[in-house]
């Protein structure tokens, strides 16, 4: 050895024999471990003492000759003493039939290991031979081999075979020793190859005495049965990660070797394609999700007790639905990320009850393409995910695997929705809240049971945040309502007074007037004021969505009415328009068709169209109005839209969308929103028939429905 490499063996084994000495005396402190082979262990920790310091002496040139002679045997001295210490190891939990088993192969591999003098001596007589020296170097690095290779299957059996109380105390000196021969398997391999010794891992040998004492050390200390290797799964995946990176590196730098042997311009050639072709695969294959999918599931398969680590998955769970600053998504958008991390899902949907017990789209996180109708599960199969609790794989129902007879609750749509890979039911107090919709990850996956347990605490644990969520909405809402009605009631009381002095100046003005043209026009004047503020206060009586009387109304001809009165401000046409004759009341009906126009003609451009129809369906008669501008969100629609005193407009109050809801509600109607962002909106207007009119005894609930 030359350069550095000298400096770094009397560094390692000058370290490896001071650890081997202190070892030796902690396990004599330590009377009470290893049991019988405690003494067996000391002898063979002394050995390995002895053997480094040789190498020492070896590594500082102080005795080259007979240094090396010496080490040769004080190796040899090191394998028997623990060949002898594993054998009494294979006894200590009461395995008197493995030791009878392992006993011809301890005595075999000692013979193997015995016959390194007589090789030593080869060596010393072939002095000036060099094919001699060679042979004899050839033959003593393959009976290392055989050494390494047997103390390795009986260190396998030794742990593998050992009940789980013994496993707790054996497994240190089964590391030590799979340290020390796993080490030499790799020494002398590359040795045996190149027909001499490998200055690197020569110099890097006392590191193995120095493992060695600290795994013993371990072994006898008063807390190791609670040590345990517990790696995060993080640090495992990158890991295994850097592992595989160097895995490939490895073996492309040998292939483009072997490819070197060829020779001439043609073996440069086809390692400069090689290496290209092999960096381009790396860089398209190993940073895809598939391949990191396919990497985590493996580990989390074959190296971890449990698929998941609790403790980091419930940190993650709580910062998703902790954010609360203004840049982060709303709450609706973080239960579903919350969802499809745990399941490594790269995108999903949530589903919310509507007014009708079905369920109906509130929010999408990075599914934009999913195709949702406006009532995606109906009622009924609403109350069956209810009931159960059921989480549906539906790769297995596409595939035939029905669990409960989920098949005949689970919409069209989502089977055939190609990406759609999983329902998890919101349940809150045996209730559903609503439903999350997982997309299949990268690496194709089937759901075990642990990952239907924890999707389904995450679940209930998600549902009580959206409870908690309406009801803190709900509140605040009745608190905005308070405060207004505080206000109308001010308002009404002023606008009252008011009235009452017009009508006493008209009483007054038809007594004391003395021009009859004049007092005539005043008259007519102060009647028309004094008929307007009647007007309003009654109005201002029905908010909140109260209609007094109900009788038929042509819907056709409000319609071409309130056409009429946008004649000359923006393009609103008429497309279909059935007699239809409704329970309704004309004024309430006109106020309602006038805001829903006003706010398709405010979303559109200038020369774009808001299109009108009017249909009947023997039940209900119905009004739709259909803009094409700018759409509005799932969102929007479910938070905003018919929340009152919450509005987009400038200077707006927020409460019209509300009011006209309200007012359809009281005609015993419904009104039914789809909306697409970029595509526009579709209001439609449902009100019962004059003639089916008695048949309905209430009707009060309206849907919003977004597509």
């Amino acid at each position: 050895m030359d350069g550095i490499w000298p400096s770094l063996a009397t560094l390692t084994y000058g370290s490896g024999a001071i650890a081997a000495l202190g070892c030796v005396v902690w396990l004599q402190m330590r009377r009470e471990v290893f049991g019988n082979a405690r003494r067996a262990m000391i002898l063979a920790i002394a050995l390995t003492a002895v053997w480094s310091a040789t190498g020492l002496l070896v590594a500082d040139g102080r005795s080259a000759g007979l240094g090396v002679v010496a080490l040769l045997i004080t190796e040899s001295l090191r394998n028997l003493g623990w060949l002898f210490a594993l054998y009494r190891l294979f006894a200590t939990d009461g395995r008197h039939a493995s030791v009878k088993q392992v006993r011809p192969l301890v005595v075999v591999l000692a013979f193997v290991e015995l016959l390194q003098p007589a090789l030593l001596g080869l060596l010393i007589r072939f002095d000036s031979d060099a094919s001699g020296q060679a042979l004899a170097f050839q033959l003593s690095a393959l009976f290392r081999l055989l050494v390494s290779v047997g103390g390795l299957v009986l260190v396998h059996n030794l742990y593998v075979g050992a009940s789980a109380q013994a496993r707790l105390s054996l497994r240190w000196p089964a590391m030590a020793l799979g340290l020390m021969w796993l080490f030499d398997l790799n020494y002398f391999t590359i040795g045996y190859l190149a027909d001499r010794t490998p200055a690197v891992l020569a110099s890097l040998r006392g590191l193995v005495a120095l493992g060695m004492a600290a795994a013993l050390a371990l072994g006898a200390s008063q807390g190791r049965d609670e040590l345990r290797f517990r790696p995060s799964r993080s640090v495992a995946f990158q890991s295994a990660s850097l592992m595989l990176i160097g895995g490939y590196l490895i073996s492309m730098v040998g292939i483009a070797q072997w490819l070197s042997y060829a020779g001439g311009d043609v073996a440069a050639l086809m390692q400069i394609a090689f290496v290209v072709a092999a960096s381009v695969a790396a860089l398209a294959i190993l940073p895809s999700r598939k391949t990191r999918g396919w990497l985590r599931v493996t580990l989390a398969k074959h190296f971890f007790q449990h698929r998941y680590d609790y403790r980091a998955e419930w940190l993650r769970f709580t910062r998703t639905i902790g954010q609360g600053s203004a840049n982060t998504a709303p709450l609706e958008e973080r239960v579903v990320q919350a969802v499809a991390d745990i399941a490594d899902s790269p995108a999903g949907l949530l589903l919310t009850i509507g007014d009708h017990g079905q369920l109906v789209l509130a929010a999408r996180w990075s599914w934009p393409t999913a195709d949702v109708p406006a009532e995606a599960l109906a009622p009924k199969d609403v109350r069956f995910f209810e009931r159960d609790g059921f989480i549906a794989d539906l790769d297995d129902l596409r595939q035939g695997r029905i669990t409960k007879g989920e098949d005949k609750h689970v919409p069209e749509w989502l089977r055939a929705e190609p990406r759609a890979w999983v329902l998890v039911p919101l349940l809150h107090f045996e209730r559903l809240v609503g439903m999350v919709v997982l997309a299949r990850p990268s690496h194709r996956r089937r759901l075990d049971w642990e990952d239907f347990d924890l999707l389904r605490v995450a679940g209930q644990q998600l549902a009580s945040y959206l409870a908690e969520h309406a009801g803190q909405e709900a509140l605040a809402e009745a608190g905005r309502f308070d405060d207004f009605h505080r206000r109308i009631a001010f308002v009404m009381h002023d606008i009252k007074n008011l009235a009452s002095q017009l009508s006493l100046l008209a009483r007054n003005a038809e007594l004391h007037a003395e021009n009859p043209e004049f007092r005539a026009d005043m008259l007519v004047t102060l009647r028309n004021s004094a008929d307007k503020l009647n007007a309003l206060l009654a109005r201002l009586s029905r908010y909140g969505g109260q209609v007094d009387v109900l009788a038929p109304v042509s819907a056709d001809g409000v319609v071409e009415a309130v056409v009429e009165q946008f004649r000359n401000l923006h393009p609103v046409v008429i497309v279909q328009s059935a007699r239809c004759e409704v329970a309704a009341h004309r004024e309430t009906l006109e106020q309602v068709l006038v805001h829903i126009i006003q706010n398709a003609v405010d979303a559109s451009a200038g020369d774009s169209p808001v299109f009108l129809t009017v249909t009947a369906d023997g039940l209900q008669g119905s009004i739709e109005v259909t803009d094409s501008g700018g759409g509005m969100s799932p969102d929007f629609v479910r938070t905003r839209l018919f929340k009152p005193f919450v509005s987009s407009k400038p200077g707006g109050f927020g409460i019209g969308a509300y009011e006209a809801r309200e007012l359809v509600r009281a005609m015993h109607g419904r009104l039914d929103v789809e909306s697409r962002e970029g595509l526009g909106s579709r209001f439609t207007i449902r009100l019962p028939l004059a003639a089916a009119s008695k048949h309905i005894t209430t009707h009060d609930h309206s849907d919003q429905k977004v597509a």
